[in-house]
């Protein structure tokens, strides 16, 4: 029963007078309050999962947050509990786009995917890791820049051969 009270706190009401992203930063208000300063918030990603919301509107709830002086954003990191003086923020979990590339590059190194072979499109990869097109090409730059895969104009990206691969 207590876990369908906490459940139903976090409902969002959207017939009421109140804005859904506002709804959203009363619930990360009551979320913070109790995480000490340079902790960080959920991303607006795991926001726009959690309540089933457009990119804008986890965007403005954390505004209403930073307006609030709650928290603080740091560009390409994210938001964190408090102002930018008050404690170090404690480190994120690792990138998306990295941990694609990790676990790309392991497949390679296991055998998976073939040297001088093709490696799963843009669209492929989108859909088996649940993440935006951008997120895939930051992964795939950061594979190219490593040498685990080259890109053939109009053909895609193959496994670069075994002596071109970063030494482990």
């Amino acid at each position: 029963m207590l876990y369908l009270l906490a459940y139903v706190a976090y409902v969002l009401d959207y017939d009421g007078d109140t804005h859904i992203y506002l709804q959203i930063a009363e619930i990360l208000r009551r979320r913070v309050s109790g995480l000490s300063s340079g902790h960080p918030v959920p991303s607006e990603a795991d926001i726009q999962q959690e309540f089933g919301v457009a990119r804008t509107t986890a965007r403005r709830a954390i505004h209403v947050l930073r307006e609030e002086g709650l928290v603080y954003t740091v560009q390409g990191e994210g938001a964190f509990v408090g102002t930018p003086d008050e404690a170090p923020r404690k480190q994120r979990k690792v990138p998306l786009y990295q941990q694609i590339a990790t676990d790309l590059a392991e497949q390679i190194k296991a055998g998976e995917y073939l040297p001088r072979r093709p490696i799963p499109g843009e669209s492929a990869l989108v859909q088996q890791y649940g993440v935006a097109r951008e997120t895939v090409r930051r992964a795939m730059a950061l594979l190219r820049e490593q040498g685990w895969i080259y890109t053939v104009a109009q053909r895609g990206s193959y496994v670069s051969p075994k002596e071109s691969w970063p030494q482990a």
